[in-house]
């Protein structure tokens, strides 16, 4: 578990407290423990919590004030609120304002693990919070990109799949930032209804519209001196390109209903799964935005293009979900290992750590083999035919890396050796091919230069 962010746990109850802390740290959380809402704020400064459980009654300070504090520091942070039956009504007030889920008490403990199994933020969600799971050449290219982009504070649009990471790689630009202790917000531009992202991006005033009961800031003002995720800006109403233009270009931001520009300090980080370019063509996506955007494009290809990743990943999976299944020192048998490396990955990540999930439930023991995966046996039948001559799954008693050589050398002969039409063939890029053939050759497996 050291690769997760502490759980902030807020109560005055001093037996309640140490209570909520053993249920937690049996379940393998680290924990920060504070007695009041400002001991809490003050931990919230030193360090950048996985979630915060607090209660609604206490003194000074109360939950409900505690909540909108986090949500103006690290807006981020999940909240999750532990409030009595008869105050049911305030917490639904507090989801409002930006809480996770609530607790009535009394509550059990396996509800209180399933909330958190829930709305935990881990510190990265593929990597170990200080680095990132990659062993692919191309992706190891692609971090150092992204390490050496980080340390300015240069626009970046980030662009692949959906499902490749691309939240994660915004994430590890932040941590290795300047702006690493400011926060981190992520906004879906197609998960919010039209009528209102607007407010929800610039923010409203009180009376700005019908429901607008207080005056709200928008998540550039939430992300002030940190950086702002724009996740699918493609999707953004052309009306709202304009906002956003401006707002980039004059680095102030005006809520609706409001009439006073506010200054702003933020690193914006776009995303997509969209071609911007054919948008552009097709009237849908402004030209002077794409251009603001796109200062420092990086794209993240998908996992079946970077299929040195897929073993890595895996067990980062299984390590990851022990504590939500139950059972600790789980492995991948060597044929569960090549039917996911043989697997094209539409879903990409996303459909690995579902899939890894998966197998850990269904496995009756610690060892995953190829039959808990339940992966798609014509798409795995397909690649192995591809590969071999025997349209036959790779033996049960060879290893990854063996499956792995067999697969390229044996393309590359129904290739004739060319490097690109195997590269192709295999969903492979001719860097990451130079490279395992380089190896192959050094380790005896391949005769001169008579395949390349």
């Amino acid at each position: 578990m050291a690769d997760f962010l502490p759980v902030l746990v807020v109560e005055d109850d001093a037996p309640l407290r140490e209570a909520l802390a053993d249920t937690l740290e049996m379940a393998g959380y680290s924990v920060l423990c504070a007695a009041d809402a400002e001991q809490a704020l003050a931990r919230l400064e030193q360090a950048a919590p996985g979630l915060v459980l607090t209660d609604v009654q206490m003194p000074g300070m109360d939950g409900h004030a505690l909540l909108r504090a986090v949500k103006a520091r690290r807006p981020e942070t999940p909240v999750l609120i532990m409030t009595a039956y008869g105050q049911i009504e305030r917490a639904v007030e507090a989801m409002r304002d930006g809480a996770s889920d609530y607790l009535p008490k009394p509550f059990e403990a396996q509800r209180l693990l399933a909330a958190l199994a829930r709305y935990y933020r881990r510190g990265d969600d593929i990597g170990d919070g200080l680095g990132m799971v990659a062993e692919d050449p191309a992706s190891v290219a692609l971090l150092d990109m992204a390490r050496r982009v980080a340390a300015t504070d240069t626009g970046v649009l980030l662009t692949g799949e959906s499902g490749v990471g691309k939240e994660v790689f915004a994430r590890f630009i932040h941590r290795h930032s300047a702006r690493r202790m400011g926060p981190f917000v992520a906004v879906n531009c197609a998960a919010i209804a039209e009528n209102l992202l607007e407010s929800s991006l610039f923010g409203h005033e009180k009376g700005a519209f019908t429901g607008a009961i207080s005056t709200q800031a928008g998540k550039f003002e939430q992300a002030h001196t940190g950086i702002l995720l724009l996740d699918e800006v493609g999707e953004l109403p052309l009306h709202l390109q304009a906002k956003l233009l401006r707002v980039l270009q004059e680095r102030e931001v005006e809520r609706v209903g409001g009439r006073t520009a506010i200054s702003l300090d933020v690193r914006v980080i776009a995303a997509t799964n969209r071609d911007l370019t054919t948008l552009l063509r097709e009237g849908r996506f402004r030209e002077d935005l794409y251009y603001r955007l796109n200062v420092f494009p990086l794209e993240i290809l998908p996992l079946r293009h970077r299929r040195g990743d897929i073993a890595v990943l895996a067990r980062h999976f299984l390590r990851r979900f022990e504590t939500v299944v139950g059972r600790v020192g789980y492995s991948l048998s060597d044929a569960a290992l090549a039917e996911l490396t043989l697997h094209d990955w539409p879903g990409n990540i996303r459909e690995l750590c579902n899939v890894v999930q998966r197998a850990m439930v269904l496995a009756p023991g610690v060892e995953i083999g190829p039959e808990h995966l339940m992966l798609p046996r014509q798409s795995i039948a397909s690649q192995a035919s591809a590969v071999s001559q025997a349209p036959t799954l790779p033996r049960s008693d060879m290893g990854l890396k063996d499956v792995e050589r067999e697969t390229i050398l044996g393309m590359l002969r129904r290739m004739a050796g060319s490097r690109r039409r195997t590269a192709e063939a295999l969903s492979m890029s001719e860097r990451t091919l130079r490279h395992k053939l380089k190896q192959y050759r050094e380790a005896g497996f391949l005769d001169g230069d008579d395949l390349l």
